[in-house]
């Protein structure tokens, strides 16, 4: 209830936001307005997200799963959009539609999922969320990728520690702690970092 209310409240006062995004996005590049990519709900289950497109038409068949800094597959509004995470505010009716949760680990692609071994399966035992831990941890994701063979630098060395911070979420899931992590995303948005105190070492 907490989820729909907030989520309702927050496209009424962003819908003009939004509008303007969507004109934008429809006359930078050609293709649709929106990315929907299948991603992985509670208990595995297929999802499809909805974002701002920030990349080509169909980007995800011109390179992996990763994206670079200097990835060539973003619009030229894309790496704007996507850095101060413009990009994830259609998913606010992805969690009206009960898909995901305002927090919660964010949602995987298969590819990924399809790998969970041990506790790691219990990742899936939760909604998927627009932010969580893992992603104040990782709040500029392009930029610490880097670039290169970022594919293989997620996997190895990104992956890893986001589970942890999930796995970690799952077990000490509350109001309060959504409640900080909901505080901590708006105001790293904004530069002002740790108003709540709340650990997001791995």
């Amino acid at each position: 209830m907490i989820d729909i209310l907030l989520s309702m409240i927050a496209i009424i006062i962003l819908s003009p936001i939004m509008l303007i995004i969507a004109f934008i996005v429809k006359t930078n590049n050609p293709g649709p307005i929106f990315y929907r990519g299948i991603r992985a709900g509670i208990n595995g289950a297929h999802i499809k997200i909805i974002k701002f497109r920030t990349m080509v038409f169909d980007a995800e068949n011109k390179g992996g799963y990763s994206t670079a800094f200097d990835d060539h597959r973003f619009t030229s509004v894309g790496r704007f959009l996507r850095r101060y995470k413009f990009d994830e505010l259609p998913q606010l009716f992805n969690v009206i539609n009960g898909d995901m949760s305002l927090v919660g680990p964010r949602p995987q692609v298969l590819f990924y999922t399809k790998e969970y071994i041990g506790d790691e399966k219990l990742i899936l035992s939760v909604k998927p969320g627009i932010t969580d831990i893992a992603s104040l941890y990782f709040f500029d994701m392009d930029t610490i990728l880097g670039s290169g063979n970022v594919d293989s630098k997620y996997k190895s060395e990104i992956e890893p520690i986001k589970n942890r911070l999930r796995l970690r979420y799952v077990r000490e899931r509350s109001l309060l702690l959504d409640m900080r992590i909901l505080i901590e995303t708006g105001c790293n948005l904004i530069g002002i970092n740790n108003v709540t105190g709340l650990d997001i070492s791995p």
